[in-house]
């Protein structure tokens, strides 16, 4: 028996495990059992939350994909995971340090009575660097570089929120064929482990209209990192603000890009859905 919550950020939808009670040892088995959605709970994977005490977080998570691959970060799981500690007493703090694959994370909550309404995380300092990003490119960066991609000249952008992501920025995400551009950029030779996938038109300077191709997915609606990434992308390459709202087919996400800093936060909410019990 496995007791869950089932949660989510702007409809990316994940199955929440408090791990330091349920124990549960392959954590990718279990993934790809539970998340699938005609024969299992569905959802676009599992987050399993547990205290470590051999780091300075007030709490950690890991989070599979459902096809049991591992992710080092979600913008929106981690917002979730705040809301699931704090109102279950885990951790009662309106400012806590949340641990991933891609470090500890600094995260706010606003809370009204009891219930955790917004969230603001900082998502870090981006990365660029071919080799740190483990892309075989002769370039140190990917900054608007031109890809042939099946029939179309595609230009992408790529960089690290904690998780990769290939930002690209088209005339109208309603009419672009996602599975088939997103998997093939997804799957690319020159990623090592693959790369998320946003497809980015610009609204205006402060607004853009995101589609998520998130690897080990498919198409999802939304990505926390994604998001983040579509706006430094788009302010590097000179069409977004340092202030952007990511408008995803789940929701809205505000984007601020610290431009002294070089960090980037999220703000946006978390939402459960249900709980059970797995038997």
């Amino acid at each position: 028996m496995v007791r869950f919550t089932k949660m989510q950020g702007c409809g990316n939808d994940y199955v929440y495990i408090n791990n330091d009670e349920e124990k549960i040892d392959n954590m990718s088995f279990f993934t790809k059992k539970v998340s699938n959605r005609n024969f299992g709970i569905g959802s676009d994977g599992c987050i399993f939350i547990y205290k470590d005490d051999n780091n300075d977080a007030d709490i950690n998570f890991r989070i599979f994909n459902p096809d049991g691959s591992e992710a080092n970060m979600c913008g929106n799981g981690i917002r979730c995971v705040a809301k699931y500690v704090y109102e279950k007493n885990i951790v009662r703090k309106k400012s806590m340090r949340i641990g991933t694959k891609s470090g500890i994370k600094d995260v706010e909550v606003y809370v009204e009575g009891d219930t955790v309404k917004n969230i603001k995380v900082n998502m870090g300092v981006p990365k660029f660097n071919t080799d740190i990003l483990e892309i075989n490119y002769p370039k140190d960066v990917i900054i608007n570089e031109r890809f042939d991609i099946l029939d179309k000249e595609i230009y992408i952008t790529c960089l690290s929120v904690g998780n990769i992501h290939s930002v690209v920025f088209v005339d109208n995400v309603d009419t672009i064929d996602i599975e088939k551009y997103g998997k093939e950029i997804e799957n690319l030779d020159i990623f090592k482990d693959r790369t998320n996938v946003e497809f980015v038109q610009i609204i205006d300077r402060e607004n853009i209209k995101v589609r998520v191709w998130e690897r080990g997915v498919g198409e999802t609606l939304a990505c926390g990192t994604g998001a983040t990434a579509s706006v430094i992308a788009g302010y590097l390459n000179g069409v977004t603000e340092n202030i952007c709202n990511v408008n995803l087919k789940g929701g809205v996400l505000e984007i601020v890009y610290n431009e002294i800093t070089s960090e980037l936060s999220m703000i946006g909410t978390a939402e459960t859905v249900y709980e059970g019990v797995l038997f």
